[in-house]
């Protein structure tokens, strides 16, 4: 017996169920984005939804990346031909840096976060102090209308005044809080040097910067009980953090509602499971479909169920950002102009390209992985790395599995003064 608490039964439900479901809406969503966005209908016009029904299908779409979306509403503002329902359909609009601008629509938790408070023991007898920004940026709003969802009040707390948060802490006598951790901490450093009652809070729900185990340590040796969740501006709510019995569960549960995948950086080819790669999602809402989405972030995902009883997918939780873009000698060099190198030999497993210095000159060696490498060969993976990258550099063949399975595709070991 445990005292898990899910938010609704999706969360439980078999996984073949869930495939299912979630192609099926996938391609509803597809045929939806086709006739009401213009971008869908440019980039998707080529692919019939009857042939997407599963995760293979679905790498074959192509990639929508950040800086692809800035370019686009800096092309057709304020969307960038991505919205897909009326404007009257819209809640708020927010703005994040590049700038992009972001819709919220009218339905209640938008960003599906009332999942990941919930599986941090949030519950309607809890009151909120949610420290997330209410300005321009979304992370305010994301988490109060996730806390309203389940039947929370919420004081609007944001960012800094923090004797005024304090005050109202102690006066109020929220038992949850919400924000990035490190200010959690400065609240209880700053409550203790002004002799501030905020033992009120009890729990905690953080996202935003890292949670690193010291500071989760910290915080719990004080009395609240931490998890973390991955969401982001453009996506909502990614995966999650969970307990059994209170003890934290290994990895993040992937929300309900969106597909997840975890492809080679600067491609979009998945990954096998365990491997190091970048997370891609694509979100079912319809004002605003995301297909494909590159996040930028590393991650990799965890075999088996978690023992919450959660039956989605896990992912490890961040590992750092899959942009690995450089410039040697004058040129950039990218993942995908590795990955295009290492698709042309079968032999190639696994590669990295590490960059150094030697003197004043910049120096990049191709390391690879192979099964069988011979003079022959070897030469024309020098030629193609000349070929593809408009640069020379050398070719090391490497022992199997000798390459960290950290999703590092370019290692810059350059010090820079």
């Amino acid at each position: 017996m445990t005292d898990t608490i899910y938010l609704d039964d999706f969360e439980i439900q078999d996984q073949e169920t869930r495939e299912i479901n979630l192609f099926r809406d996938l391609r509803r969503q597809i045929n939806h984005a086709k006739i009401n966005s213009s971008y869908y209908a440019d980039s998707l016009k080529d692919v019939n939804s009857i042939n997407i029904s599963d995760r293979q299908d679905l790498s074959k779409l192509p990639i929508l990346r950040k800086n692809s979306i800035v370019e686009l509403q800096n092309q057709a503002q304020p969307f960038g031909g991505l919205l897909a329902l009326p404007i009257e359909n819209l809640f708020r609009i927010f703005t994040s840096p590049g700038p992009i601008y972001e819709p919220q629509g009218k339905r209640q938790d938008y960003w599906r976060l009332a999942r990941a408070l919930c599986a941090a023991s949030f519950n309607n007898k809890d009151i909120v102090h949610n420290s997330f920004s209410y300005h321009l940026t979304p992370a305010g709003a994301m988490l109060e209308s996730a806390a309203h969802s389940i039947g929370c009040p919420v004081i609007p707390a944001g960012t800094g005044n923090t004797e005024q948060q304090l005050q109202i802490i102690e006066a109020v006598k929220p038992t949850a809080y919400t924000g990035v951790p490190d200010y959690l901490k400065v609240l209880l450093d700053k409550g203790k040097e002004l002799n501030r009652d905020i033992t009120s809070i009890e729990k905690a729900l953080v996202s935003g910067a890292a949670l690193p185990l010291t500071l989760r340590e910290e915080l719990e040796s004080r009395g609240i009980k931490v998890q973390q969740c991955y969401a982001t501006a453009e996506l909502g709510l990614i995966s999650y953090e969970t307990n059994l019995n209170g003890n934290i569960c290994e990895g993040m549960v992937i929300a309900e509602d969106i597909i997840v995948e975890i492809v080679r950086p600067g491609t979009g080819d998945l990954v096998s499971l365990g491997e190091v790669g970048e997370v891609v999602v694509t979100t079912l809402k319809p004002e605003y479909p995301l297909i494909r989405f590159a996040t930028g972030d590393l991650s990799a995902a965890l075999p088996g169920l978690s023992p919450c009883g959660r039956t989605n997918m896990r992912i490890k939780g961040w590992m750092g950002r899959a942009d690995q873009t450089t410039k040697i000698k004058g040129m950039f060099v990218s993942p995908q102009q590795v990955d295009i190198i290492s698709k042309r030999y079968p032999e190639i497993l696994r590669s990295r390209l590490v960059v150094s210095r030697d003197g004043q000159q910049d120096v990049m060696t191709l390391k690879i992985e192979c099964n069988s490498l011979n003079s022959e060969v070897l030469e024309a993976i020098s030629n193609t790395l000349t070929s593809v990258t408009k640069l020379k550099g050398n070719i090391e063949a490497v022992p199997k599995n000798s390459l960290d399975n950290d999703g590092m595709i370019i290692d810059d070991r350059r010090e820079m003064d």
